[in-house]
């Protein structure tokens, strides 16, 4: 069964693009679209997607503000659609509960890798900004504490290689399992951290000293 996608986002042009692109994979399906956060608000729950494509530049209340809230009603998976000039509203975008983000334009095919990945629980972030961007989330790092949550090394492994924006299935190659073993794992680090997704996990991760970037 194919993905069912939902688009937010506010320009006609960029819109039909989507559809286009979207049209001609038998992995996701477009059910549904809209142009401002507070008619997706209204509209996702009766389209039940499992990925939303969330432009942030909306009128009314933006694509973050519109993501805390979609994040914080429904487990929908959120991948934004921006520009590098965006990058600070990524990382916000994300703190809010999106699971990734692609640039505008991106090939058909790398979008709907993208979809895929979300939807399969993991995250998209380019490797050459996951430094910075897990920087911008790490703060003051925290010491450790004696009730610090305790991973195995295969976990800790794990959530390195998500830190350094490997997908599921790339860091499954690296340790030898499929995509859905590693998906078993990070819910292990999940329970364990107390968290709900690869963002927060990776930012407890970082603050407790589990891992390092």
């Amino acid at each position: 069964m194919p993905i069912p996608v939902f688009a937010v986002e506010d320009s006609p042009p960029t819109l039909k693009a989507l559809r286009k692109l979207l049209s001609g994979s038998e992995q996701v399906a477009l059910v549904g679209a809209a142009t401002t956060g507070e008619d997706a608000l209204r509209e996702v729950p009766a389209a039940r997607p499992r990925v939303v494509l969330m432009d942030l530049e909306l009128p009314g209340a933006s694509g973050v503000e519109t993501t805390r809230k979609l994040k914080a009603a429904s487990d929908v998976e959120v991948l934004v659609l921006t520009s590098f000039e965006d990058e600070q509203h990524v990382f916000d975008a994300m703190r809010g509960g999106a699971s990734g983000y692609v640039v505008k334009g991106a090939q058909a095919g790398k979008l709907i890798e993208a979809i895929v990945e979300v939807e399969a629980g993991g995250t998209v972030i380019e490797p050459r900004l996951a430094r910075r961007f897990w920087q911008y989330f790490k703060g003051v790092q925290e010491p450790r504490k004696p009730e610090v949550p305790q991973l195995t090394d295969l976990e800790r492994e794990i959530l390195a290689m998500i830190a350094r924006g490997l997908s599921n299935e790339e860091a499954g190659r690296i340790v030898s399992l499929d995509r859905r073993s590693v998906r078993t794992q990070l819910g292990h680090i999940y329970a364990k951290l107390g968290v709900r997704s690869h963002v927060e996990a990776v930012v407890k991760g970082l603050k407790l000293g589990i891992i390092e970037i």
